[in-house]
């Protein structure tokens, strides 16, 4: 079974194919680095070789170098939560007036996809938009979220994949539990994870195969938690819009009918897998948010601000969950929640609604989504040692701080580099010692 794939960094880091490499020992310099575990570097550089940092520092460096001017480097941005299913959509879904009308319309899209070859060739096809799309925005490692893992893997020129295998339903049958084993087993260029989905969708007695399954394994777990406040009142009653929903789909009632956790027994199931995300988490009761604290050495939320915003019309307490310890990754969601997969957009919502500073945001969607996906030992920071997974910005001028100038929604990013690699842009024609970087990379 595919394990955490986390090698506390050690051993040469496997670059995607299809990628172009960084010359063998090249260093780089810009205006400004920002590691994201300290001050920023002004005028800073890095130093690669064998898609590892060699060096990191600031003032001039010592041979020759690619002088990037004015630009800004970061550490990868990491997507702790998205559904790149979704990506094919040019526009998200209908909202309807509540979370259980946008479900609906995410069901019946679903039902409307032919099955078979011409359904493997469409999420192929998404899937790799997907992976395109956020490799252009910085992304270089993603938690994606999957109801079956696809016959052709994920392609291996983008962005890292924790892939959370996905789980719905009342009964954990011997049918189900062959499925997720053989799709663990043959995880491709993704790392394995386990999901059961929320919990108006999952039993008591799925869920928890789901999470003992993780613990065997070794692997992370994610789940929707507290999305809407009709779903507390659906797990204690059975009752409510989530049960016109699910009665309208044809799947409620279940005879015998299934037994249901609410948030804060499903935190405690969570917090038995080595790490664990809880995703949304917006209406958290006390109960909930107290197991989540006392649970906070394994378990984190991930907020997905824009989605959040267009479905329940609410940030998330933020401030009182960092005030309380608990550890926040960032996400996406999906193309079918939101206009696009852009991380830097997200930090932006939460910067502007005053939750959190631009360097706060940044650091949150970068070392706390490392965390999240359980690879901080690979990525989420610039240091000497680990892969290199950066990415170039270009700002506008005038601003002092380099934190906010990475946030200014006229600042775009033209390279993406994974693992020593560029995984989108290119800069050759960046660099003042352009024609030595073509040369040395050719």
């Amino acid at each position: 079974m595919s394990g955490s794939g986390d090698d506390g960094g050690r051993g040469p880091e496997s670059a995607p194919s299809g990628a172009r490499n960084l010359p063998a020992g090249v260093t780089i310099t810009c205006r400004s680095i920002l590691p994201l575990q300290g001050p920023p570097l002004e005028r800073g550089w890095l130093r690669i070789g064998r898609g590892r940092i060699e060096g990191i520092g600031h003032r001039r460096p010592s041979g020759p170098v690619i002088d990037l001017g004015d630009a800004i480097i970061l550490p990868g941005l990491i997507n702790a939560h998205t559904h790149l299913e979704f990506s094919d959509l040019t526009a998200p879904l209908p909202a309807g007036s509540n979370l259980t009308d946008w479900i609906e319309e995410v069901v019946r899209l679903r039902r409307a996809r032919l099955p078979g070859a011409a359904e493997q060739t469409r999420l192929a096809t998404a899937l790799s938009a997907g992976l395109q799309e956020s490799a252009a925005a910085g992304v270089t490692a993603l938690g994606e979220i999957a109801t079956a893992v696809p016959a052709q893997g994920y392609p291996p020129h983008g962005p890292r994949v924790r892939l959370y295998r996905e789980g719905l339903g009342w009964r954990p049958t011997a049918t189900f539990q062959s499925l997720v084993a053989r799709d663990l087993n043959h995880l491709r260029h993704a790392l394995g994870g386990l999901s059961p989905h929320a919990p108006y969708s999952v039993s008591a007695g799925l869920g928890g195969w789901l999470v003992r399954t993780a613990v065997a394994g070794h692997l992370p777990v994610a789940m929707h938690l507290a999305e809407s406040r009709a779903e507390a009142e659906f797990v204690a009653t059975g009752g409510g819009p989530f049960q016109n929903l699910l009665a309208g789909l044809g799947v409620w009632p279940v005879s015998p009918a299934p037994r249901l956790h609410s948030a804060a027994d499903w935190i405690s199931q969570l917090a038995r897998a080595p790490r664990g995300s809880v995703v949304h988490g917006t209406f958290l009761d006390e109960t909930a948010l107290n197991r989540l604290i006392r649970h906070r050495d394994r378990l984190c939320l991930v907020v997905c601000p824009r989605t959040t915003l267009r479905l329940a019309g609410a940030l998330p307490p933020l401030g009182h969950w960092r005030q309380a310890g608990i550890r926040l990754a960032v996400g996406t969601d999906s193309r079918a929640s939101n206009p696009d997969l852009s991380i830097l957009a997200e930090c932006r919502t939460l910067v502007e609604a005053g939750m959190m500073s631009p360097a706060e945001a940044l650091r949150t969607a970068t070392r706390g989504g490392a965390w999240a996906l359980m690879l901080e030992h690979r990525c989420g920071q610039l240091a000497v040692g680990r892969p290199a997974d950066f990415i170039v910005l270009q700002a506008p001028p005038g601003h002092a701080d380099p934190h906010v100038a990475a946030l200014d929604p006229a600042t775009r990013v033209v390279a993406t580099v994974r693992g020593g690699r560029l995984i989108f842009g290119d800069l050759a024609s960046r660099g003042s010692t352009a024609g030595s970087w073509q040369s040395a990379s050719q």
